[in-house]
Order: structure tokens, then sequence, then C-alpha cells
């Protein structure tokens, strides 16, 4: 693929990722917010989001698998007609949103969400030669950063749109602004990016790489440790025991997403060395060890005699900044082992691990906060983040190819 044609397609693709986050920032704030103004406890709002979680990790096995035998311009696009079918149903009459309907259209959003990653980031791989890996590093940092801050501009926009007008009219609002981008990737994205010259067996949906493995299992406790006190427990911390409002609550998580995107987007010039090289499985280590640090630290400070409020957000602008260059590292390791012939395979099954790390990690966010507080959320946190270091230390030392 020429280089013009390759920027084209990293746009088209990029666009597609940006739009679709943003409508996902705002559902899961919109959600969050709405049913603990119903009366819901932290632990029903989690449940909320169980199938999310669990269809995430079924998509994540089998749509590398889709994406390698269709090609990944299919399974992005049918990822943004789910999540216009997700947001459709959400759109019901109050007296109609149960919780088995609530949980249906989370689920129908797990998989868009999923399907849409794992095309993007797989994507990303075909359209950079393998004697660049400088230039993936970038561009996968790029895609990185920039979805996650859309993504805290789409928190802010779903306590905005909270705040303005009803639930139904909000989600509506939003199915109709991604059904037009899903028409226009459906006539722009027609390339058959990353369908595997040799169509997998069903058989090689787990990866067979020593060093994917280990970077799926370091992912699985990364990611679960920052649910455990993010997803459940702060929004509802914030809301309930620092009494801020929608605007408040949603502005403050969409600030810091967006600040720890433009991190992770920062972090190939953050962490850029004399000889220029991609970072290497060494890093890894090091900069979970400084996660584990930060995370004890904040969780020390908001037991003692200090302000909380100050606390809590100085520890929170610590913390985003080191998990993000942990993120963007890991999601650079993942696309730079992936095998060139069916790369969504093996990202597929890393993000399977990074979607069981979201599920238990929301799951304990809500069960600990409701039995324990914050604090105790942040030492379970600061835990697995010790584990994600010493599972690190296992990979590869030198960039190689595998």
């Amino acid at each position: 693929m020429n280089n013009s044609l390759a920027i084209r397609h990293y746009a088209i693709v990029t666009g597609n990722y940006w739009a679709f986050t943003l409508t996902d920032g705002a559902l899961r704030m919109l959600v969050i917010l709405h049913f603990h103004q119903l009366g819901y406890s932290p632990l029903q709002i989690a449940a909320l989001f169980l199938f999310y979680e669990i269809l995430g990790i079924v998509t994540n096995l089998f749509g590398g698998y889709l994406g390698a035998r269709i090609g990944l311009n299919r399974t992005m696009n049918i990822g943004l007609a789910l999540q216009v079918i997700a947001l459709t149903l959400l759109a019901a009459p109050t007296h109609w949103l149960s919780v088995p309907l609530v949980m249906g259209a989370q689920a129908l959003s797990g998989i868009a969400k999923d399907l849409n990653k794992m095309s993007a980031k797989s994507a990303i791989k075909l359209l950079v030669p393998n004697n660049q890996q400088g230039t993936l590093f970038k561009w996968i940092a790029l895609l990185t950063g920039s979805k996650n801050a859309l993504k805290g501009v789409g928190f802010f926009l779903g306590g905005a749109l909270l705040s303005t007008m009803s639930f139904s009219a909000a989600v509506v609002a939003m199915a109709a602004a991604l059904g037009l981008v899903w028409i226009v990737s459906l006539v722009l994205l027609r390339q058959d990016l990353g369908k595997a010259k040799n169509k997998p067996k069903f058989n090689e949906l787990f990866s067979k790489s020593r060093a994917i493995n280990i970077l799926s299992a370091a992912r699985l406790f990364l990611f679960s440790a920052r649910d455990i006190w993010f997803v459940i427990a702060l929004p509802v911390f914030l809301s309930s025991q620092l009494k801020w409002d929608f605007w408040q609550t949603g502005g403050f998580l969409a600030s810091w997403i967006i600040g720890y995107g433009v991190v992770q987007s920062m972090a190939p010039m953050i962490l850029r060395t004399k000889t220029h090289a991609a970072p290497a499985g060494t890093a890894a280590v090091i900069w979970a060890i400084l996660l584990v640090i930060a995370t004890a630290s904040l969780a020390m400070a908001l037991t003692s005699n200090l302000p909380v409020t100050a606390v809590l957000i100085g520890g929170l602008m610590i913390f985003g900044f080191v998990f993000a260059i942990n993120s963007s590292l890991h999601s650079y390791l993942i696309v730079s082992y992936a095998k060139d012939d069916g790369t969504s395979l093996d990202v597929g099954f890393y993000y399977m691990a990074n979607a069981m790390g979201r599920l238990l990690g929301t799951v304990l966010s809500g069960w600990i906060y409701q039995s324990a507080g914050l604090v105790a959320c942040l030492w379970v946190s600061a835990i697995f983040i010790a584990l994600t270091a010493i599972i690190s230390i296992a990979l590869p030392r030198q960039h190689a190819r595998m």
C-alpha cells in the first residue's frame, strides 16, 4: 500500500474510532449517573455493565478470527451498526427501561466497542512497514491517546446531556449522529484490510506466542487495577461523598481522561531514547512499578488529615500520567508482537484479556466500594498493578519480531 493511501485509510479508521469512542464514553456516564439518580446501589450499577464486559471477552476472541476471515473494514462497520442499535434500544420510555433491557443493550454495546477497537488497532499494523517500528509506536500512541481524549469528552458530554435533556432524548441524539458516521464508513472504507491470506482455523483462536500470552496476562491485571477504583467507585464517591453534581462529576472525569489521552499520544516523546529504539519489555516493568508507588501513595494520603478533594485530584493526575504511559506501551507491544498474516487473531486474543480485566475490575469496583470504600479499592488496585509488574518481567528484554 502506497504512503498516501495508507494515510487515507489511517484517517478513516481513526475517524470511525473517534466517533464510536465519543458515544461510548457518553453512554457509560449517562447510565452510571442516571441509574444512581434512580436509587441504584454501586453494586447494582456495576451489574448493568456485566454483559457489556462479558460480551467484550467473547467478542475479542471471536472478533479477531472474524476479522482475519472477512476483513477489518467489515468488522469495524458491524461494530458501528451494533452501537446504533444499542443506543436505539435505550431510547425506550423510562417505564420500559427494565434491568434486563439495559443489560441487553449494554451487551450489544460491549460487542460493538470491542469489534471497533480490535479492528482499529489491527488495521494500523497493516499500514506501517515492518522496518518502521518507531512510526508504528507513534501511530498507535496517537490512535490510543486521541481515543481516550475523546472518551473523556464523551464523559463530559454524558454529564452535560443528562443535565439538559432526558436520558432517552440523549441516546436518540447520539444514535442519529453515529448512524451518519456508519453510512459514511460504508461508502469510504471498502478495502479488505486484514483479511488473512491463509484462512485461519477455529483452533487458532488462542495465541501460541509466549510474548503475547505474557503481555495479555499483564494487561488483564493492569486494566482490572484501573477499573477497580475508577469505573464505579470514583464517580459514586464524587457524587455521594463530595456532593458533586452531574456537571462537576462528568466535567472532572472528562478532563482527567482527556489529559490521560494527551499523555498517551506523547508517549513516544516521553520514552524517547538516545538510540531512538522502540521500547521493549523492560520499559513495561519499570513503568508498572512506578504505577504501584503512585496508587499506594494515593491510598495512604486519603487516610491522612490532608484535604480529601485536593489529595484525590492531585493523586488522580499522577496516576493518570503514569497509567497512560503503561497503557501506551502495552498497546504498542501487542501490535508489534502480532504476526503479519492474521494480525487480528493476536490482537483479538490480547484484548480478550483486556476485557476480562475490565469485567473483574467493574465487579470488584461495585463490591469493594460498597463493602469497604474507596481507599480499599485503591489498595486492591495497587496489588493488581504489582502483579502486572511481576508478570512483565518475563517479556522480551529487547524488541523482537514474534
